[in-house]
């Protein structure tokens, strides 16, 4: 499905992604793991051609994505608000986005169903502008957006960023669900653990761009082999209080004068 080959990238000094080879087969739902800076982001926006690499290839079902635009028929993404039309309110812009795959408006109500609890009743009927809708709505639109049309491939960039603990949860259990009936690949980043460890039988753990560990998770066993990796020791997370500025407390003591001038 995705087949990754010497690819780097560069900002300025900074090298954000270097992978040698990484393969994900169709089929596959794969977590990407790192902390802030690994490379997580811009390694979509590469998969995406949202991002020139300085060498190597990524190629989807055997297309290059920098060569040919075929790939994208098959592929939904999101990866920030960026990617919304936020000038239109939700149902126009399902209905744009499904008129770009050859959807019917029918079908597109047919597709939004088993999102309603996600929705919350929250995000149709609104009669606003997806600009005004919350963080966390932006996030429910984009992600249905992106899964809109059933794609092959879906990429999601933090997809339980913004929602509350009953949205993660039912997202979890779409996703799962949605690799399982369409047999599609699914790729999320995310920073928490837990939610990517229980959705995604493949984990792969980026540091600095480079792509230190392909954890094998259909036994649920890379949660231990994470929280080694990401946990601070006891010694290097430990502060000494005396080092600490004091933070000098405004003072809310009146002076005669002030306290006249108020009584006026």
């Amino acid at each position: 499905m995705i087949t990754i080959h010497n690819l780097q990238k560069k900002f300025g000094e900074k090298v954000a992604v270097n992978i040698e080879n990484y393969t994900i087969k169709h089929g596959e739902m794969v977590g990407l793991v790192g902390n802030n800076g690994a490379g997580k982001t811009t390694l979509f926006r590469l998969i995406l051609d949202l991002l020139k690499a300085d060498s190597g290839e990524i190629k989807i079902n055997e297309i290059k994505v920098h060569q040919s635009e075929e790939w994208k028929k098959i592929t939904g993404a999101f990866i920030d608000e960026g990617f919304l039309i936020d000038y239109l309110t939700p149902e126009e812009y399902f209905y744009f986005i499904g008129k770009m795959y050859g959807l019917s408006k029918e079908e597109v109500n047919n597709r939004l169903h088993p999102f309603e609890r996600f929705m919350n009743g929250e995000v149709l009927g609104q009669k606003k502008f997806i600009r005004n809708f919350s963080a966390g709505n932006k996030q429910k639109i984009g992600i249905i957006t992106a899964m809109l049309h059933y794609p092959e491939l879906l990429i999601l960039d933090e997809p339980f960023n913004f929602l509350d603990p009953s949205s993660q949860s039912i997202i979890k259990h779409i996703l799962k669900k949605y690799n399982e009936v369409h047999k599609s690949t699914v790729i999320i980043s995310s920073h928490n653990l837990n939610h990517t460890v229980d959705i995604c039988p493949r984990i792969a753990l980026l540091e600095n761009g480079v792509l230190i560990r392909d954890i094998d998770n259909r036994d649920n066993s890379a949660e231990k082999e994470l929280e080694t990796y990401f946990n601070v020791t006891e010694e290097e997370s430990e502060i000494d209080i005396n080092d600490l500025e004091p933070i000098d407390s405004p003072s809310f003591t009146q002076t005669d004068e002030e306290s006249k001038n108020e009584n006026r």
